[in-house]
């Protein structure tokens, strides 16, 4: 059974974060370049933004009785495979996921102008999820 009210809550902080970010991140990359603390906040709310993403990914997995991911990846893949998440989704948060350990890990160091990308062009993709998200509980209320 679904923990709606989880996944809810999740949801909810995951729009806290997207208007967060967008409030801070420069119009141009110049002055994200020029400022850590721009730089440091960006990048710690695009992963707590991907992080959230992973918890209502397990929360779905858990609640819907697909088994025991060995790690995140497998997450996709099963709700990829019960089409709780279409193919181009899966494969955007096996991307998202790789950022992530960059991000936290620091592995091969941060690249500024993807963190700026990301965070100016890709914030389309989060809420996406968030539909499909939304989307998926509904269509589990009525059953």
């Amino acid at each position: 059974m679904l923990d709606r009210d989880r996944i809810l809550s999740k949801i909810s902080a995951l729009d806290e974060y997207l208007q967060e970010l967008e409030q801070i991140v420069p119009e141009k990359f110049s002055q994200y370049v020029a400022s850590i603390e721009k730089r440091r906040a960006c990048e710690r709310l695009l992963q707590i933004l991907v992080e959230v993403v992973l918890d209502i990914c397990g929360l779905f997995v858990s609640g819907l009785q697909l088994g025991l991911p060995h790690e995140d990846n497998d997450l996709f893949d099963k709700l990829e495979k019960n089409e709780v998440l279409s193919k181009d989704q899966a494969e955007l948060l096996r991307s998202i996921r790789g950022f992530l350990n960059i991000v936290v890990h620091e592995y091969g160091g941060i690249d500024d102008a993807v963190v700026y990308r990301i965070a100016t062009t890709r914030l389309q993709d989060f809420r996406t999820l968030k539909k499909t998200f939304l989307e998926t509980l509904q269509k589990f209320d009525q059953k």
